[in-house]
């Protein structure tokens, strides 16, 4: 399957226009290059129109935006180790400057608002098209507004209310001042139903790979966002949605990350079947001459019960200069090339995690009964027995330790769940002697402040 790359280098030209057209046009006249065509164009037809909006799938920028995600949020949080360079020793070390490279990079802050910018496009010249037929602008406006709120979701969990850029011209967003993180997650939630009501339930293209966004995608990001609002009587609602569609089904740990599990509600596509986060996890430098780069903290396999088949199916181990360290294994092929295809894509959403979400929602509400069904699916998975947990306390604490469990490596969600739940300072504070409570939040990068002075920074960084 080749939807990202058979589009890419087509739509990213279609991007750049439309930024082109929109932003400068008023200030300058000039021919188009024989190699562009015009927004108008752009958005003239259906295979256009569809051919722009592929970019938002594109490794380049939300591939790589993810990476960092969950990259950054494995070493804040206490899965995350990495043995060779310093900056990202100061991440684990809790001890961020805002003109730290890993913060200031593209990848955190640039790339996901180069991604709503495009979405931004995307929903404007879409919805002001009249050559697109009616069932292709739903769809389309509905990916557009789900992966803006995809990002403006990681980007709140990171730095606290930031910018909401809407317009569809760049320059009229340049000085936009911060937004509170309420006004922040209000954006996210109404792009999310907007794009679940857009969304069919069905997928476009090949359906069995879930390789583009749908209503039940939509669905499971707005149950998570109602879980970090802690409106739990509607996180239970859109998740039980998702398991009653009955389009869903647990796989076993050895399958959960191939490309046709059946667990899998959305995944990146990629070239060849070799998830980009398989490599950085695990890559040795050659002939082992020196330890892997991204390692899991030292105390972290001690969590798993006897017999925990998520130990033994998503970790491997290595053992450089008698010392033994432990990997994050979930995405098993390295390479793959046209000739030797792999069979993994990206996963960015999970049937488990709608369990989880639901169980937590439950419990909240006191629904011990119901929150221990959802909780013991991801436990007889894992090969464990039931849960043990009988009381609203113990129960949080018991889907705690489940999440940390089953979604380490996986887009920051340790590192969220350490600070939604408030039990950050009490974790992290003993184990980096640099943290303090205000390294929950990221420092706004310099290099943004310096651009637009309405920018304030977070506390603790002055």
């Amino acid at each position: 399957m080749k939807i990202i790359y058979m589009f890419f280098k087509k739509a990213i030209i279609l991007a750049l226009v439309a930024v082109t057209l929109s932003s400068c046009k008023k200030f300058v006249e000039a021919d188009l290059a024989t190699n562009l065509i015009s927004r108008e164009d752009a958005f003239a037809n259906d295979a256009s129109a569809t051919s722009a909006t592929l970019t938002l799938y594109s490794y380049f920028l939300t591939v790589n935006s993810l990476q960092y995600v969950s990259w950054l949020g494995g070493l804040s949080a206490d899965e995350l180790q990495n043995t060779t360079s310093n900056a990202d020793l100061i991440l684990f070390a809790q001890n961020v400057l805002p003109s730290n490279v890993s913060i200031s990079s593209s990848y955190l802050w640039d790339y996901p608002y180069q991604v709503i910018r495009q979405s931004n496009l995307i929903i404007d010249g879409v919805n002001k098209s009249a050559g697109i037929s009616a069932a292709v602008k739903s769809q389309l406006t509905g990916e557009a507004k789900f992966f803006r709120a995809m990002m403006y979701f990681n980007m709140v969990n990171y730095f606290g209310g930031v910018p909401i850029s809407l317009d569809p011209t760049e320059l009229n967003n340049a000085r936009n001042p911060r937004a509170s993180i309420t006004e922040t997650y209000t954006q996210i939630l109404t792009d999310l139903k907007d794009a679940q009501n857009l969304l069919p339930t069905s997928y476009v293209g090949t359906a069995a790979l879930k390789v583009r966004a749908n209503k039940w995608a939509a669905t499971a990001l707005l149950a998570k966002v109602y879980l970090y609002n802690k409106d739990y009587v509607n996180a239970e609602v859109e998740a039980t949605k998702i398991i009653g569609s009955g389009t869903y089904t647990m796989a076993t740990t050895a399958n959960t990350f191939i490309n046709t599990s059946p667990e899998t509600i959305l995944q990146l596509s990629t070239l060849f079947g070799a998830s980009a986060f398989s490599t950085y996890r695990t890559t040795s430098s050659a002939n082992n001459v020196s330890p892997p780069n991204y390692v899991l903290y030292n105390n972290f396999t001690k969590d798993f019960e006897l017999n925990d088949n998520r130990k033994t199916t998503w970790i491997d181990s290595t053992t450089f200069n008698a010392i033994k360290y432990y990997r994050i294994n979930k995405y098993k092929v390295q390479t793959a090339t046209a000739a030797t295809l792999g069979n993994e894509y990206t996963v960015l959403f999970r049937l488990a995690e709608v369990y989880m979400i639901r169980a937590e929602a439950r419990t909240q509400q006191a629904n011990i009964s119901g929150a221990q069904s959802d909780l013991n699916i991801i436990r007889t998975r894992a090969g464990l027995v039931n849960t043990t947990a009988s009381t609203q306390a113990t129960l949080l604490t018991a889907i705690a330790k489940e999440r940390k469990l089953e979604f380490f490596g996986e887009f920051g969600n340790r590192w969220f769940d350490l600070k939604r739940t408030g039990t950050a300072d009490a974790v992290l504070g003993p184990l980096k002697s640099t943290y303090k409570t205000t390294a929950q939040l990221y420092p706004i990068p310099l290099s943004q402040i310096n651009l637009n002075s309405n920018l304030t920074q977070n506390p603790g960084y002055n």
